[in-house]
């Protein structure tokens, strides 16, 4: 039914949100992105399912542990791939957040294996009748955490204190220090956050993409295209890109066949691209002379 393939777009539409708003957050506060994303969304499905499944650890015990390690991640690649080339100016983090990210799957293939594994649902597995059509419940718990993460995520960086002097480390870092802050601690903890949100998109998707060293890659691909429709300054313009993204595939692939998902949905990257070079939902940035 034409409802059920919606609800499905809409689940894994807010997972390409959730993995975009990583490379939203680290481009707003360090003009920087991790193209390693895809990989920290393998790891936080990979190392959840060890822990709760290969070692029997309670969800609500694996899921912390793996988002820590997903941050400590994050942490390491701006550290030894993004910090050495970012500060003199160069660009060669486009690179070498490829590479780690390259490195960490060929790791989780020599440990984990190169099989795809099912991961149970840690929701209930039977369908919730809604309007007639059934849902399954994480296709529900799925939306509701990306819009809760993106609020959260809007809140702070227009509200608080930490989110506007995130915001000032990107504007201008020699002034961010003046005022006395931790402008490297800002960007380490950018893409701590970034890896955490991938971890979380990763065991969330988990029971539905099943778990394979190599489940990150096209994933990551696909945040990216979201964010760069949506636009890399607006949180909410990405957040509604990866819905639209996700349902245009969904569809796409229940009434053409599956082959055509990829096919469709780049095709929309590109259209979308032509006629808003920076992103549907773009702002206007104002520069300062």
């Amino acid at each position: 039914m034409l409802q059920q393939f919606i609800i499905s777009g809409i689940a894994i539409g807010s997972v390409y949100s959730l993995i975009a708003l990583g490379f939203q957050i680290t481009y707003s506060v360090s003009n920087t992105m991790n193209f390693s994303q895809g990989a920290s969304v393998m790891l936080g499905a990979v190392v959840c399912y060890v822990f709760n499944i290969t070692w029997e650890w309670h969800i609500a015990i694996a899921i912390p542990l793996s988002l820590i390690i997903c941050a400590v991640f994050g942490l390491i690649v701006e550290r030894l791939a993004v910090r050495p080339f970012a500060v003199d100016g160069s660009n060669s983090w486009l690179l070498t957040t490829i590479a780690v990210g390259i490195i960490a799957e060929n790791l989780a293939m020599l440990t984990f294996g190169k099989e795809v594994r099912a991961y149970p649902s840690f929701l209930a597995k039977t369908p919730i009748n809604i309007l007639d059509f059934g849902v399954y419940p994480l296709e529900l718990l799925i939306p509701i955490v990306g819009i809760a993460i993106a609020l959260m995520i809007r809140f702070t960086f227009t509200h608080t204190l930490w989110g506007k002097a995130f915001l000032a480390t990107s504007e201008n870092p020699e002034t961010a220090k003046i005022m006395g802050i931790n402008v490297e601690g800002a960007i380490a903890f950018s893409y701590a956050l970034s890896t955490v949100l991938a971890g979380v998109a990763g065991i969330l998707i988990a029971p539905i993409y099943n778990v394979s060293a190599g489940m990150g890659t096209m994933l990551g691909l696909k945040a990216f295209a979201t964010a760069i429709i949506g636009g890399l300054n607006s949180p909410w313009g990405i957040a509604i890109a990866g819905v639209f993204y996700g349902i245009g595939e969904s569809l796409a692939a229940a009434y053409l066949g599956g082959s055509y998902r990829e096919i469709i949905g780049f095709a929309l990257v590109i259209l979308a691209l032509t006629f808003r070079p920076n992103g549907l939902f773009a702002r206007n940035q104002i520069k300062k002379v």
